[in-house]
């Protein structure tokens, strides 16, 4: 749990409906129900942020090898702007760390300032731009791609060999 009690934990087929609640919310071209399915079923990383009992958002995480994608990430609209969407990214940050990641990269819109000072916020960094990314209203949206190293566990000692 962290300083303002935001807690984690896995994201299951149950939690949809809210999830759906929180994402139709946020988002004008939000994810379906079926994409959040289908993550949890192949084993992405997907979790739900809660304060006591209440739904603060959710994310959505893939780990291959030594790079992680952030996929998704929705703080309900009553929650924005009050520091819970960085510790979901530092939490995000920290779970794919745990699965030996060494990198995490991301997609956001360059209209959602928010976002982006938040991922900046948290150590992203720009490093490119997918254009026509996404839907947008009478087209399409460029997204860019912020990535962050991650370094590994602190909890690992350090080895050395003689020569």
């Amino acid at each position: 749990m962290s300083e303002t009690g935001l807690q984690f934990r896995s994201m299951t087929l149950n939690d949809l409906e809210q999830v759906m609640k929180v994402e139709l919310e946020v988002y004008e071209f939000p994810w379906t129900e079926r994409i959040f399915s289908d993550c949890i079923r192949v084993g992405y990383y997907c979790w739900i942020g809660m304060q006591q009992q209440t739904t603060i958002g959710h994310a959505v995480i893939s780990v291959v090898g030594d790079e992680s994608h952030m996929l998704n990430l929705s703080i309900a609209g009553a929650h924005q702007r009050k520091g819970y969407g960085r510790q979901f990214v530092e939490f995000l940050v920290n779970e794919a760390r745990k699965h030996q990641a060494q990198t995490m990269l991301l997609e956001v819109r360059p209209s959602n300032v928010v976002a982006i000072n938040c991922y900046n916020g948290a150590g992203f960094n720009e490093i490119g731009c997918r254009k026509d990314y996404y839907p947008a209203v009478g087209g399409r949206e460029d997204a860019l791609l912020l990535a962050k190293h991650i370094s590994p566990p602190t909890d690992t000692p350090f080895t050395s060999q003689s020569s």
